[in-house]
């Protein structure tokens, strides 16, 4: 009986192991403050910015991209994309995130996407800039949910001048098994599908809009820009509601005004495009080392994904084996012939002893798969985004802009509605 009872009690301690490592594996007034992209009002320089638009899924039917030669040409902003990081910084590396690394592909992305619409040939000037608060026909940003060398989710959601939606939705793409070890992509973009078929889709809604209205979008841009500097004298000729700015009349051809403020905006645009080789080194001093680290994480996820299938069919053999050893501990128990008794003591004993070695195996790989992943987090190191100092002039006076380029450009946007200002009031001192 002393013998029963300790396999009863055994078996009793194998049961609630198996069970504890079961469990262990805007405004709608007049101003166009409310609008969600393009420039801020006059009116709203020491408030803060609107936040970018939470992206949405819309998945719609791929159709093949048209678009008719006679198109109005409209210009895009396509602001860094959002890193998308957990709130909680604790959550990155259980979400396999790495701050630094995402942030620079934030930046990288968002160029990606310029270079691609440039490629389609159907929209105009294509810039790349910090945010959503320059001024653009069309605002095309970007979010990244997935990037890990083998599979790249982004969601993408298009606005223009208005804040009319085109559209929100999801890109994926995954890298074929034999990508970076063929030697003709030496040269090639692994995620350059992914920005092909987005910029393919903006052109397709392109296709169904009215010529019309595209034209009336960039006169609504010119006016957007020209409220940035002077709420009160062109909010007149727009109307916004919910967000949306429409167009209730056009300023005399010529009203001197906004001549000036359209001249204002050439220099604008210069500066905007002055910024543009700070994104493209940007990527390409990020270029090499950004392709070991999508070929080298590459190999650390499916390396990952295997290690952790084989620990997963490993560890279910071993809480099988142990299940085995309890129910054949329990069959011997209630069994009266002692020879029963005595191969059930048995098997409970190297059923539990197999069970807990493949276990420990099991354990094993788990931390062979945590060495792949903390290897990818010593990939993601910090990339310093900051531009160099420059000095800009308008007229005769000059300005210096230091600081990153959402500094840099919130510097000039606010020298040049200084310049606006002191020309309409010459006599006073700013």
């Amino acid at each position: 009986m002393k013998g029963m009872h300790t396999i009863k009690k055994t078996t009793v301690v194998l049961l609630v192991c198996s069970f504890f490592l079961t469990g262990c594996s805007t405004t709608s007034g007049g101003g166009s403050k409310a609008i969600s992209v393009g420039p801020a009002t006059s009116s709203s320089y020491d408030k803060a910015t609107p936040e970018q638009v939470k992206s949405t899924k819309d998945k719609s039917a791929k159709k093949e991209p048209k678009i008719a030669p006679q198109k109005t040409k409209l210009d895009i902003i396509v602001p860094a994309f959002d890193p998308n990081l957990p709130e909680d910084p604790a959550d990155y590396e259980k979400e396999g995130i790495w701050p630094e690394l995402r942030r620079a592909e934030a930046v990288r992305f968002a160029y990606k996407m310029k270079l691609a619409l440039e490629k389609t040939g159907a929209f105009g000037a294509v810039r790349v800039m910090p945010d959503q608060n320059a001024t653009g026909d069309l605002y095309v940003m970007g979010k990244i949910n997935t990037s890990n060398g083998e599979e790249v989710d982004i969601d993408l959601n298009v606005y223009d001048i208005s804040g009319k939606k085109w559209f929100n939705e999801s890109f994926t793409h995954k890298v074929k098994a034999d990508f970076y070890s063929n030697i003709r992509n030496k040269d090639k973009e692994a995620y350059a599908p992914v920005f092909k078929e987005a910029a393919e889709r903006l052109v397709e809604k392109l296709h169904y809009k009215n010529d019309k209205k595209l034209m009336q979008l960039q006169t609504l841009t010119d006016l957007r820009f020209a409220t940035n500097f002077s709420e009160d004298n062109f909010s007149k000729y727009m109307k916004v509601k919910n967000g949306k700015a429409s167009l209730i009349a056009y300023p005399a051809e010529d009203d001197r005004m906004f001549q000036r403020v359209k001249s204002i905006r050439i220099r604008d645009q210069l500066f905007v495009d002055r910024m543009q080789p700070h994104y493209e080194q940007f990527s390409q001093q990020m270029e090499t080392s950004y392709k070991m680290w999508q070929k080298q994480s590459f190999a650390e996820v499916q390396a990952a994904n295997k290690a952790s299938g084989e620990a997963m069919s490993k560890a279910a053999a071993g809480v099988g084996l142990i299940a085995l050893g309890i129910l054949s501990a329990i069959s011997g128990a209630r069994s009266n012939n002692v020879g029963n008794y005595t191969a059930g003591a048995t098997g409970a004993v190297v059923a539990g002893q197999v069970g807990v070695g493949l276990l420990s195996e099991s354990s094993k790989i788990r931390k062979e798969a945590q060495v792949h992943q903390d290897a990818l987090n010593e990939l993601g190191k910090s990339v310093d985004a900051e531009m160099a100092p420059q000095v800009v002039q308008f007229e005769e006076t000059s300005k210096s802009l230091t600081g990153s380029a959402k500094e840099q450009f919130a510097q000039w946007r606010a020298f040049l509605k200084r310049m606006y200002e002191q020309e309409a009031t010459p006599d006073v001192q700013l």
